[in-house]
């Protein structure tokens, strides 16, 4: 006998599988039509939302959410399913190009780089994506087709250029996302971001904004999730009423050609009688024709200064109210009432009409307002409390409001919209928060937008897609110059053309991160066409997505955008569904040890690679799935992962003899006891429901108490290592490929079925009885199924217990449920 010791090493068993696995292409998953199809299986498309290389790697909050779908991926595929699971890089964007900025590099060299290192951090951990899918949106057959889409929508009507005011930030040199401005500074850097206006590209998402919101019943997705989508688009009903300007301000007003009223938005046209002022914002173009001449250096200074606050920064409610009088006055509709017009920043022009009728009795930002700068506040809503003290906003009876007095707040709205649109005032009005795409982006590393601009006429002439892909110009010097036109501009060459005897200038701005993720899960299903962005064929059969799993960060911004663009394609006739993704699941965070979030800055994180060469990728995936609940978050413990390990130890042991590394001495070619295969079934069907439904942890339980059983026993039937080794394989693929090549198979068991149960197995031979006599209980007995009366009258009166209560008496009656009661009544 050797004394060499053959224990469970994944140090060796580990890099063997995964070279395995890339050298056969195990997991490549052919499209309909090509060499290995079978078009008798159903399909899965499970999806990971797909990682931004940054240069920092993985930390082992990544691996989470891929060890999920990789679990999910390698059961279905046990179970008769063509598995669509792919990866891919989302490697354009702002950090890339900053990294870049900061060590002299060229940003393709660097995202290069990142992606090398993320793609051997992944394979490390053994999940089973389909590598001849990988794409990456930097590469220029990829960006081909975002670009394409971009003249679609284009064509469409969907992709315009317009003045609008954006989050500028000088030291980026670039348009900034609201997200990704904090307290006022950019996200990335802390630098000092202002508004201004630049005429920009724009998608029109608002044109989808009804079905963005309708669509959202149908899907199984969290609920905290459509509802952050829902309040994102936040549709409203109400009305539009104008406000005639008084004489002067509306003579001023007709005289800039601008109309000489004041249009608002109101979701409570009910409490208009308790308009007592009106709010503009700051950049409202009628403030600069209206103001009295007295007080346009004021108001002037005003509007300046909050041109330079973030939009997050003005409509801060625990702000102090501020705000300038114009001079100029507006007419109530409802009463003719004459009442001031003020400039606030918390009015924005991207809200509505940039403009609102200001009810402070009804409203807290208008009562907070009224109050600092001794404006009336008159009650119109009755609701028990002092509006004088606090604004009530809760529904009630409406009061000093002669049109609607007596009514309450629904029969008022209508009744006063209706009382609007006679006199010729205003209308019923549906209203959403969502407002359009800001498209551009003033950098170099991103794709760039395919449209020339005619140098004479200044006509916009999108590329033809035969000129496409677009590629970036080389440029040694990329670093944004403070020109809102973006750092293209320093490309000469490239910048301007001859065509047909008229010059034309290309467009500098670039698209934001946002484009190439839009639409990747389409180009996995075909990402080696180079004639079209997705065919037909695999579009029909692959789409949507069955199961998408990523960061509920990505609730508003990435999942709006996709299906908004989604959308765009089905009406196109590209798709044949009208959602992308049809089960969503969000996956908590993995906190440092500190109970932290995971960052450089704390010292707090934690390398997967370390946890590897401690105690292997298997037991990562593990100790991940095993921690909690899949959409909870948690902490980070080593102590766990060594606990995990040890149970795959115990899982090696059972099958395997450390001395000599053959099976194991007690593993027997023999029939599996009537109550190992019990536990067999119910452990499996445990498995197998709990992968369906995502609950990971309880599954490995299941797993650890059948290995407990397994460990006491001195037979091992073979089938019942085989049927763990399944079982345990979507988990722990590694260690399931080596025992189930040492169980004596040689072909891989990514596609051997998963174990089936027997349903009669899952129910016990014998059942719990309780015997009571006179109520009160006197014994619990293991009964067989199905006893009769007579048998477990027999049985209970052996009991010493119950013949002590009994004592000789007669019954005066008895009460037998089977399998579960029998009282004595004596």
């Amino acid at each position: 006998m050797s004394d060499e010791n053959h224990s469970y090493n994944p140090a060796q068993i580990e890099p063997r599988w995964q070279q395995y696995w890339l050298e056969r292409k195990t997991f490549r998953t052919p499209n309909p039509g090509e060499a290995g199809f079978d078009p008798a299986k159903p399909k899965y498309y499970i999806l990971d939302m797909f990682p931004y290389p940054s240069g920092a790697g993985l930390h082992v909050g990544h691996p989470e959410g891929y060890t999920a779908t990789d679990v999910m991926a390698r059961y279905k595929r046990m179970r008769g399913f063509n598995v669509l699971h792919p990866m891919g890089w989302d490697a354009f964007g702002l950090p890339a190009e900053q990294y870049a900025i900061q060590t002299g590099t060229h940003p393709r060299e660097t995202t290069a780089k990142n992606v090398e290192v993320f793609r051997r951090q992944i394979r490390q951990l053994g999940f089973s994506y389909d590598w001849n899918r990988e794409i990456d949106t930097t590469d220029p057959a990829y960006f081909r087709w975002t670009q394409w889409i971009f003249l679609k929508l284009y064509e469409k009507g969907l992709a315009y250029m317009a003045e609008v005011p954006v989050n500028w930030c000088e030291a980026l040199g670039t348009v900034l996302a609201n997200e990704e401005v904090i307290d006022g500074k950019s996200e990335r850097g802390g630098h000092p971001v202002t508004r201004l206006m630049l005429r920009q590209w724009m998608l029109k998402i608002t044109a989808y904004a009804d079905r963005l919101l309708d669509d959202l019943d149908g899907l199984d997705w969290p609920e905290p999730i459509k509802l952050m989508q829902r309040n994102w688009i936040g549709k409203s009903e109400g009305a539009e009423v104008d406000f005639e300007l008084d004489a002067e301000a509306a003579g001023k007003a007709k005289a800039a050609g601008l109309d000489g009223k004041l249009r608002v938005y109101t979701t409570r046209p009910d409490t208009l009688y308790g308009a007592t002022f009106m709010v503009l914002a700051p950049e409202h173009p009628l403030v600069r024709h209206i103001t009295a001449p007295d007080r346009k250096a004021g108001v002037a200074a005003y509007a300046e200064k909050a041109a330079r606050e973030t939009e997050i920064t003005r409509t801060d409610d625990t702000r102090e109210k501020t705000g300038v009088f114009t001079g100029a006055h507006a007419i109530n509709p409802v009463n003719g009432e004459r009442v001031p017009v003020w400039i606030a920043d918390y009015v924005m022009m991207g809200y509505g009409t940039g403009a609102i009728m200001a009810v402070p009795a009804h409203d807290t930002r208008d009562h907070e307002f009224a109050c600092k700068f001794g404006l009336p506040v008159r009650e119109v809503v009755s609701g028990g409390e002092n509006v004088q003290k606090a604004a009530w906003t809760g529904d009630g009876i409406l009061v000093n409001s002669p049109e609607i007095n007596g009514l309450g707040v629904p029969d008022a709205k209508a009744k006063i919209t209706a009382f609007l649109e006679r006199k010729g005032a205003g209308k019923k009005a549906v209203r959403y928060k969502l407002r359009d795409w800001l498209f551009s982006r003033q950098r170099y590393w991103g794709e760039p937008i395919p449209v020339l601009h005619d140098v004479q006429t200044g006509d916009l002439v999108p590329l033809s897609p035969d000129d496409l892909p677009l590629t970036l110009p080389e440029l040694a010097d990329f670093k944004p110059t403070g020109d809102p036109a973006g750092p293209l501009v320093k490309a000469k060459e490239w910048l301007v053309l001859d065509h047909g005897g008229r010059k034309f200038r290309r467009e500098t701005n670039t698209m934001p991160q946002w484009a190439g993720s839009s639409w990747y899960f389409l180009r996995f299903i075909d990402p080696r066409n180079d004639r079209e962005a997705w065919s037909k064929e695999a579009e029909n059969y692959w789409m949507p997505v069955d199961l998408y799993v990523g960061g509920a960060e990505h609730a508003v911004l990435h999942l709006l955008y996709s299906r908004f663009w989604h959308k765009v394609f089905f009406d196109l006739g590209l798709v044949h569904t009208k959602e992308p993704f049809s089960r969503l699941f969000n996956q908590g965070l993995i906190l440092g040890e500190d109970g932290q979030k995971m960052s450089k800055s704390r010292g707090n994180v934690v390398n997967p690679e370390q946890v590897v060469e401690q105690a292997g990728a298997d037991s990562l995936r593990l100790f991940e799935l095993f921690m909690g609940p899949l959409d909870q978050m948690k902490p980070w413990s080593t102590s766990g992962v060594a606990g995990v390990r040890r149970f795959l130890d115990r899982v090696w042991r059972v099958a395997i003899d450390d001395r000599s590394g053959a099976l194991h001495s007690s593993v027997k070619d023999m029939p599996v006891p009537d109550d190992l295969d019990r536990l067999l079934s119910r452990t499996v069907k445990k498995v197998a429901e709990d992968i369906e439904n995502l609950r990971f942890n309880t599954a490995i339980s299941a797993m650890m108490e059948l290995v407990n059983d397994l460990t006491g026993r001195t037979e091992r039937p073979r089938r019942a290592l085989e049927t763990l080794t399944l079982i345990l394989a979507p988990f722990a693929p590694h260690i399931g490929e080596e025992l189930w090549s040492r169980l004596g198979h040689q072909e891989s068991l990514a596609y051997e079925p998963f174990p089936a149960w027997s349903e009669a197995h899952l129910v016990d031979a014998t059942a719990t009885l309780v015997v009571q006599v006179n109520g009160k209980l006197r014994a619990r007995l293991e009964v067989p199924r199905g006893s009769t009366e007579e048998a477990v009258k027999q049985l209970a009166l052996a009991d010493v217990s119950v013949a002590r209560a009994v004592d000789g008496k007669p019954f005066r009656k008895v009460i037998f449920v089977p399998d579960k009661i029998l009282n004595l009544v004596v």
